[in-house]
């Protein structure tokens, strides 16, 4: 299997030069410090969504063309046997980097899409304290398997096998599987573009 995360990485430094940006230029449009841009180019951080849709933003660009292969304009489909080949794994938060969910991209090669759509597997953890994100955007999530917790703005929302939950990503939120377990979910994050 390819390092997805060192794909990333590599992807967000090419189109920063390409644009002939510095790394302070992209930390100062992003909100994010330069140690953070440079953990993230180099691959020693490959943060949660938030902070990468913060560099998208900065670049001029969506989300997924940090995760593109090809550029499919009909329909794409992703199999079942494919799923573990093309995993990300984003940290939980930038200060600490613990790695708590393994995305499988299932639409990478569509072009032009305004949704992202993820097999996401939340490991299990003995974490207590979670950093939250917030970003532009919706997010859709489905429990497949297991149970989590979501912890969205002052709220907590316990969701099992079969649930779902829609809301607002501005909000401050953080997954994780209830009771330190793992789960698996389907996920659809839309941001606009």
């Amino acid at each position: 299997m390819d390092n997805a995360n060192t794909i990333v990485g590599k992807k967000i430094k090419g189109l920063r030069e390409s644009k002939n940006l510095t790394v302070e230029e992209i930390a100062e449009r992003s909100g994010l410090s330069v140690e953070q841009i440079r953990s993230i180019e180099t691959d020693e951080n490959l943060p949660s969504l938030g902070p990468l849709i913060k560099v998208a933003r900065a670049l001029g660009v969506r989300l997924g063309t940090f995760m593109d292969d090809n550029d499919a304009l009909g329909p794409v489909v992703t199999r079942a046997e494919d799923h573990s080949e093309s995993s990300i794994s984003f940290s939980n938060g930038t200060v600490d980097a613990r790695k708590h969910m393994v995305y499988h991209p299932l639409a990478r090669q569509k072009a032009g899409r305004e949704m992202e759509p993820f097999i996401v597997d939340i490991q299990p953890s003995e974490e207590k304290e979670f950093t939250s994100s917030a970003h532009e955007g919706e997010e859709f999530i489905y429990v497949m398997d297991g149970e989590i917790e979501i912890d969205y703005g002052k709220e907590k929302y316990q969701l099992k096998k079969g649930d779902t939950i829609y809301y607002d990503s501005i909000v401050k939120h953080h997954i994780h599987g209830s009771g330190g377990k793992s789960a698996r979910i389907l996920a659809v994050v839309y941001i606009p573009f």
